[in-house]
């Protein structure tokens, strides 16, 4: 059960400020570079990008703690679940590429897709997404 039952008025101020937030110019290019660039097929490769010296390495960051922000406010209450996620769910996407590496991931920082990782589990709406991108995500990584 999400802690939000109803968005409300307040729901909707966030998630539009969340939206010019998501537009600004370092997040939009860290936002594209993540999107064309972070596609692990190994553990490895999920956890290189965390790495200082790697080339995706502060917009990877930049796009998780975003994320993560978003989805705490989610887990704390502050915004709805399914409300939120049907505003944008490009966080599942870049969780669902993740997902398989979780524990390797979390070996290197525990913080990462905490928070998504809780939306997926508490919203209808999220697993919904996720079971889209896991399926785009294997389409992907089997083309390549």
């Amino acid at each position: 059960m999400l802690p939000k039952d109803y968005p409300d008025h307040h729901d909707a101020d966030l998630v539009l400020k969340l939206y010019e937030l998501r537009r600004e110019s370092v997040m939009r290019e860290s936002r594209s570079a993540v999107a064309k660039g972070y596609w692990p097929k190994t553990a490895d490769e999920a956890v290189a990008v965390m790495k200082s010296d790697h080339p995706l390495n502060a917009a990877f960051r930049q796009v998780v703690t975003y994320w993560e922000m978003v989805y705490g406010m989610v887990k704390w209450g502050i915004l709805h679940g399914d409300f939120t996620v049907e505003s944008s769910s490009e966080g599942i996407f870049v969780y669902a590429k993740a997902e398989p590496y979780l524990t390797q991931i979390r070996e290197n920082n525990a913080s990462y897709f905490v928070n998504a990782e809780w939306v997926v589990k508490h919203s209808e709406t999220a697993r919904q997404a996720l079971e889209r991108y896991r399926a785009r995500v294997k389409r992907v990584l089997e083309s390549s």
